[in-house]
């Protein structure tokens, strides 16, 4: 999964990111209204953690801007915001958030709202079983016939991409744009690396993640022995 958070203050932001990234999520930070308009222009993402109070452009016009730009099934959008009046809740709301949460903001919460709106969304489904594997995806948690499987964040944020396609190839380049930040210094190729790891890993769970030449990687149900 792959999130942009647009906060200003640095703190807090660092705070958010270093949570959301030890969890799995790949994820950009901005600090700019109209950077994030950019960004959200040329860049696909499952959700975006919107501040309201920004420069350069407001997160309302951001908000505004995206939804005027999108058909189909809409990016989940959970403002950020100190700002407490309903009139302005109610403005956000009718502009397409999907969620708020007022600061100051528990981290387990924020984790909370996030897993809600992506499966609100379609993006996730509570429990995901392939083998003898089980993917819990409120937790996160990784089982192989119940017992835990130790994955790096890395390692699970390409098990998630590659089980939200069972059964259809993800191309490499699709793959790196959901494990890895904008900022991350990594070449495309990186994404074999954790692909391998990953397979050794998934050895026992009738689960196989096959390299298919120009269509990418695909993730299924391994033959019978």
């Amino acid at each position: 999964m792959r999130l942009l958070l647009v906060e200003d203050h640095a703190e807090l932001a660092e705070w958010v990111a270093k949570a959301l990234r030890h969890a799995g999520y790949a994820l950009d930070v901005l600090d700019r209204g109209d950077h994030a308009d950019h960004a959200l222009r040329s860049q696909a993402y499952d959700l975006v953690i919107l501040d309201l109070s920004l420069p350069g452009l407001d997160g309302l016009e951001v908000l505004r801007r995206l939804r005027s730009r999108q058909q189909g099934a809409p990016t989940p959008v959970l403002v950020l915001t100190a700002r407490g009046t309903t009139e302005d809740r109610v403005k956000g709301l009718n502009l397409g958030a999907d969620d708020y949460l007022p600061k100051p903001f528990e981290l387990a919460e924020l984790e909370a709202r996030i897993k809600a709106l992506l499966r609100r969304s379609g993006n996730l489904v509570p429990l995901v079983r392939i083998g003898r594997l089980e993917f819990d995806t409120t937790t996160r948690m990784v089982s192989v016939e119940g017992k835990p499987l130790a994955l790096t964040p890395r390692e699970l944020a390409v098990l998630e991409a590659l089980l939200s396609r069972v059964g259809r190839p993800v191309a490499r380049e699709a793959l790196f744009e959901k494990v890895f930040d904008f900022d991350a210094e990594a070449r495309v190729e990186a994404i074999e690396i954790y692909v391998s790891r990953l397979r050794k890993k998934l050895e026992g769970s009738g689960v196989a993640i096959s390299t298919l030449r120009g269509l990418g990687y695909l993730l299924a149900e391994a033959p019978a022995d």
